[in-house]
């Protein structure tokens, strides 16, 4: 694309990046080496591309650039996202994959996770027959899911810290401008919670690089970012298509209805069990995923590409947005239809470039598995005991699914809905 001096190619750059850069990448093609300010940027849109500078040259582009937020808000890239590449990188990621996201830990916070969606039932169900804020409420419970595994507690002045961290997201997506101009130069209030499982692994020396308080901190933050944020916009978004989607949300809620009616308490087997309801979050992160465009990185040294030569330095952004709607790999892509999975063995642990949700490769996010059953939990748990329609008497395909990036791709406008009890909460008990 044609380049202007000073700004480069900043002026092509729209409110929706990874809607500017698919759009650039039909004209230009998969591979595009744009420059962003003073920033040499590698753009890649396609799952060959990907594959190339996600796992064939993994370790090549294994860095993280050196954002200007990302500096001050993770106490000089002390934390999992956006620390360099090396010794304590690697010792965090085990962390995160053997202590705080494994299998097991995450099934170990069931009850914490059930007990704050049934909190959110109650609440809803106090508000039946009036619209309803569902952005709010489900950024509300994410929040309250996450500081409970973190800190064994619920963080006061939630609002506040919501905004922070929503902000802090938004600064360390890599398009601040700062951070295009590189020479142009709150987590205190802390059961073996996530911040004890670190202390311990401080304390009983069984860290190769000790940890200070301010690298836990980045790490906590971390957590936040990825495990709040994340999973409640795929929620929203995830509600948001099924309330475009009437044949949809019969399908699911009958399926959901089906396994939970007569049961005394729902456990995480039964989540399991709902496989309709899990292609219907595989979809929604296929049209959705959290962040659009994967967190940028950073080419370690000089390597090529598709016959182009990459200088160390230039920077990474890989577009899972456009490759999730790509034509090339996708029949009818703009299409919610969550039975196209039922047919495909493709996940979103980072093995299938088409879609990678969560990213790939060494960098990918540590949190995901958390992040789905959270998203799985609340979409359940809303469409089993509730009943919804649109507020205004708007009609399915009337529903505004314009979209913000800041970060993370949220809805521009709340999702508003009004519920009618289905299943009171205590007919479930």
């Amino acid at each position: 694309p044609w380049k202007l001096p000073f700004i480069g190619h900043l002026h092509h750059m729209g409110g929706l990046p990874h809607h500017t850069l698919r759009d650039l990448a039909k004209k230009h093609g998969p591979l595009m080496l744009l420059q962003l300010g003073e920033v040499p940027t590698l753009i890649v849109s396609s799952p060959k591309v990907a594959k190339k500078v996600l796992k064939v040259n993994d370790t090549v582009f294994a860095d993280r650039p050196a954002l200007l937020a990302a500096k001050t808000g993770t106490y000089n890239f002390t934390d999992i996202i956006f620390s360099p590449f090396g010794k304590y990188w690697r010792q965090l990621r085990k962390i995160c994959f053997q202590e705080l996201f494994s299998i097991k830990k995450v099934q170990m916070m069931w009850s914490i996770r059930d007990e704050e969606v049934s909190n959110l039932i109650k609440k809803i169900s106090s508000m039946a027959g009036s619209s309803v804020n569902m952005s709010e409420m489900i950024n509300s419970v994410s929040n309250d899911i996450i500081s409970r595994a973190a800190f064994g507690k619920k963080c006061k002045d939630k609002e506040v810290f919501l905004s922070l961290m929503h902000e802090s997201m938004s600064l360390a997506g890599g398009f601040d401008l700062a951070d295009l101009y590189p020479s142009k130069k709150f987590l205190h209030g802390i059961k073996e919670d996530v911040v004890d499982v670190i202390l311990r692994l401080n304390e009983d020396n069984e860290l190769a690089i000790p940890m200070e308080n301010d690298n836990i901190k980045a790490v906590i933050q971390n957590i936040f970012i990825a495990g709040s944020d994340t999973s409640s916009t795929a929620v929203i978004w995830g509600l948001s298509e099924i309330m475009r989607n009437p044949r949809v949300m019969e399908k699911v809620q009958t399926e959901v209805r089906e396994i939970f009616n007569g049961k005394e308490t729902i456990n995480e087997s039964d989540i399991n069990e709902l496989k309709y309801l899990n292609l219907v979050v595989r979809e929604t992160l296929r049209m959705h995923p959290p962040t659009g465009i994967i967190p940028p990185r950073e080419c370690r040294e000089t390597c090529e590409i598709d016959g182009y030569e990459i200088p160390k330095g230039t920077r990474l952004i890989v577009n899972a947005w456009a490759m999730g709607r790509d034509p090339e790999f996708w029949s009818n892509p703009e299409r919610f239809e969550p039975e196209r999975f039922e047919t495909l063995s493709i996940d979103y642990k980072g093995n299938d470039f088409e879609y990678i949700p969560f990213g790939a490769g060494r960098r990918m996010c540590p949190g995901l598995l958390l992040g789905v059953a959270n998203v799985e939990l609340l979409l359940a748990k809303l469409l089993y005991h509730f009943d919804w329609k649109l507020t205004d008497g708007l009609q399915p395909e009337e529903l505004d699914m314009t979209e913000v990036f800041g970060g993370v791709v949220v809805r521009k406008v709340d999702l508003k809905l009004i519920p009618t009890i289905y299943s009171a909460l205590d007919a479930e008990i």
